[in-house]
């Protein structure tokens, strides 16, 4: 039995270890893929390739945000010119809207208009103003009647008795007269018991209740007052329109209502008409009413430069002066007919100060058109001028920073 027996035989180590190799070469092929490429580094190159790279794509995106910027620059200046257009009432479409062009002949008007200042200041300095009592100094006295008298009767009667260029006005009712003569050689005395003479009319009985006589020096001060008084009403004008609109719209302001004045005085010289207290007021009144005539024009032409779009500044002109054409013409004719009532109705009292208004109504409507819309536009006036615009100072910048000591690596290697 023990002759057959086999021997206990020693493992083969050989055997043993290569069994244990291929185990172990199993269990790595087992493994992820990702184990296996998780140690391998990526090493960055230093041939300087890269940095040439990263500086070229660098460029290329500061060139970028520059451009987002200025697209975003734009997009807000869009934004609020929308927000003008729609405080004004929202954007408006013209379409076939029939516009007068007005502007066309603007240079032929500036033209006939500098020929028609030149003119008015020349007959000034040559001819000079037909200055009134007011201002040459004279005779001013109360006069009261028992019964209504006529202004015609008492010029007559005191021209009969040697006193020349009389002016006669009521005093709210036919009975009291203010009646004022040129500088008189009598004494106050003397001047009185001869005027009471000269004032009787038939069958009237008349009281002088009062003369005052006005000196040369005092009329003088009152002339210079009154050049002061419409100097300071155009500075005012200025300040107004300059605050209120635009500075280019308020020069052109001025320059109209410069214009209505001279225009206006310049035919009371060439013509001789009497230039008192009473054509002073008129043409004061004249600046108002000019002023407010060109604040509707330029009301509108700021409203449509907010809210109208693919115009050029001169058709946005003119669309304005287009649209405000028929109520300049309904105010103008209305006042015209205020105007030729007082001049037929009024008297002698107010003949003058209805002359100087319809001179200056003509010599308005002209000026707001041609003088206060056309000076704007050769100073160049645009729509820029009516919007808020961002300033590029106040643009908001886009920084980067670029790491020059960051590891540059090559994408393309896996």
């Amino acid at each position: 039995m023990t002759d057959e027996t086999l021997p206990n035989n020693p493992p083969n180590t050989d055997e043993t270890n290569d069994n244990s190799s291929q185990g172990k070469s199993a269990v790595e092929e087992t493994q992820p893929t990702e184990e296996r490429t998780h140690h391998k580094r990526r090493r960055p190159r230093r041939t300087g390739g890269g940095q040439a790279n990263v500086k070229a794509t660098t460029e290329v995106t500061n060139s970028d945000l520059a451009n987002t910027a200025q697209s975003e620059v734009v997009s807000i200046e869009n934004e609020i010119a929308d927000e003008a257009a729609l405080s004004e009432g929202g954007i408006k479409a013209v379409g076939n809207q029939r516009i007068i062009g007005f502007m066309n002949i603007d240079k032929p008007m500036a033209i006939i208009s500098g020929v028609m200042v030149l003119i008015a200041i020349v007959a000034i300095m040559v001819n000079g103003l037909n200055l009134g009592l007011d201002f040459t100094g004279g005779i001013s006295a109360d006069v009261v009647y028992e019964q209504p008298v006529k202004q015609t009767e008492v010029v007559q009667s005191l021209v009969d008795n040697g006193f020349n260029d009389p002016v006669v006005q009521y005093l709210g009712t036919e009975r009291e007269l203010l009646v004022r003569l040129p500088p008189q050689e009598t004494n106050a005395e003397g001047l009185s018991e001869s005027l009471e003479k000269a004032l009787e009319v038939k069958n009237n009985v008349v009281h002088v209740e009062s003369i005052n006589i006005i000196g040369g020096q005092v009329g003088n001060e009152v002339y210079l007052n009154s050049l002061m008084a419409m100097g300071l009403a155009l500075l005012c004008m200025l300040i107004y329109v300059a605050i209120r609109f635009q500075f280019k719209l308020s020069v052109g302001a001025v320059a109209a209502l410069f214009h209505d004045a001279i225009v206006t005085l310049g035919v009371f010289a060439i013509f001789g008409f009497p230039f008192d207290l009473t054509v002073l007021a008129a043409v004061l009144a004249l600046i108002g009413y000019s002023l407010n005539d060109t604040i509707v024009v330029y009301d509108r032409i700021r409203e449509n430069f907010r809210r109208v779009r693919g115009l050029t500044p001169k058709k946005v002109v003119d669309l304005s002066l287009t649209e405000t054409l028929r109520r300049t013409i309904m105010t103008s004719m209305t006042v015209i007919l205020v105007v030729g009532a007082m001049m037929i109705l009024g008297g002698d009292g107010l003949y003058w100060f209805s002359i100087t208004l319809f001179i200056g109504l003509i010599a308005g409507t002209y000026s707001s058109v041609y003088i206060a819309s056309a000076i704007p536009l050769m100073m160049g006036m645009s729509r820029d001028d009516f919007i808020v615009t961002v300033k590029p100072e106040f643009a908001e910048e886009v920084v980067t920073f670029e790491d020059k000591n960051a590891p540059i690596y090559d994408h393309d290697e896996v």
